[in-house]
């Protein structure tokens, strides 16, 4: 209980300021949400670095940094890659090593685990967004909404499922205490 009252806390007391911090530097409200949620997770990959020579959040500022030019350069090297030369796409996919590919299904497990544990309101929007593809105005005219009230419960659903992802992360990462 403590590890998880933990992460909530790190997610809440930080997330706000971190997110302000990101979009100064970006300007796409998608690609910040998911710079903070790359952020955290490798936060939380790392805390065991964090040696307590800076302030926590200014920690976080520097992890966030490099997400921002790691997102900006996947950004750019996909674009020029896949626009010139598409069939690349099925190529990358066939070439990922078994390691590679043993870490992409843990992956999709744990994201798995994560959105069964949102609302089934969260988890539908997502599906729908992430699963199938679908624009927010196709989602909005699937489930009869305005693309407003969908653009909202997406972002929203972001957010549970990152505090949640995080939470989840931080739990089987952090020394016990008790």
């Amino acid at each position: 209980m403590r590890r998880k009252n933990f992460a909530l806390t790190i997610y809440q007391k930080y997330q706000p300021r971190l997110s302000k911090f990101i979009s100064q530097r970006v300007d796409n409200p998608q690609d910040v949400e998911e710079i903070l949620q790359e952020t955290l997770i490798s936060a939380n990959d790392c805390l065991a670095l964090y040696s307590g020579r800076s302030s926590f959040f200014t920690w976080l500022c520097g992890i966030a940094r490099h997400e921002i030019a790691d997102f900006y350069r996947k950004k750019k090297i996909k674009t020029i890659l896949f626009s010139r030369f598409p069939w690349l796409g099925g190529l990358a996919s066939e070439a990922l090593g078994p390691e590679q590919m043993l870490l992409r299904e843990e992956a999709a497990e744990k994201v798995q685990r994560v959105l069964a544990g949102l609302s089934e309101g969260y988890q539908q929007v997502l599906r729908l967004k992430y699963y199938q593809g679908l624009s927010v105005k196709q989602i909005a005219r699937q489930l009869n909404e305005t693309v407003k009230t969908i653009e909202s419960r997406l972002t929203r659903a972001r957010k549970a499922f990152a505090k949640a992802f995080v939470t989840n992360s931080l739990e089987g990462r952090l020394p016990s205490s008790g």
